[in-house]
């Protein structure tokens, strides 16, 4: 069967539906800046927690083991990222939970500390971040569903 200009076929679901080539590579960028988001800040917790704290006007972890044990998480999540890449359509789970989930409930998390706790106002730039990555996670995943 020949394929439509500027499309793929879409082996997750089955069946003769077409996932337009565009929303795949905005879906696959996401994945890759979101990899580089955890990476970067996972490695900048495990080997520079007082720095990251200084950028943002906190004084260092009292306990560094738990910037470490953030980094490490962020890390793994980024590796996470990595692992799911080369197969988007078999690994959408791993998106909708890191993505959506875990990246939006944590921009949510940081408002709230923020208005609640008084957490510095530079705090909300994670806010942002995470928040930014949840929503175009969700848009690029809603535009690369299998049901159309």
């Amino acid at each position: 069967m020949p394929f439509a200009t500027g499309s793929r076929p879409e082996t997750s679901g089955g069946g003769d539906r077409f996932v337009s080539i565009a929303p795949v590579r905005l879906l696959r960028s996401v994945v890759v800046l979101s990899a580089a988001y955890d990476l970067l800040l996972g490695a900048a917790l495990l080997f520079a927690p007082g720095t990251v704290g200084a950028w943002f006007g906190v004084p260092p972890p009292a306990t560094p083991i738990h910037a470490n044990l953030n980094g490490l998480f962020a890390a793994a999540i980024g590796v996470g990222y990595l692992v799911v890449l080369p197969r988007l359509d078999r690994s959408r789970w791993y998106l909708w939970l890191m993505g959506p989930g875990l990246k939006g409930a944590g921009a949510a998390l940081f408002v709230l500390d923020f208005l609640l706790r008084g957490s510095p106002a530079a705090f909300l730039v994670f806010a942002a971040g995470d928040g930014s990555l949840a929503v175009l996670t969700w848009v690029a995943l809603r535009r690369t569903r299998p049901d159309g």
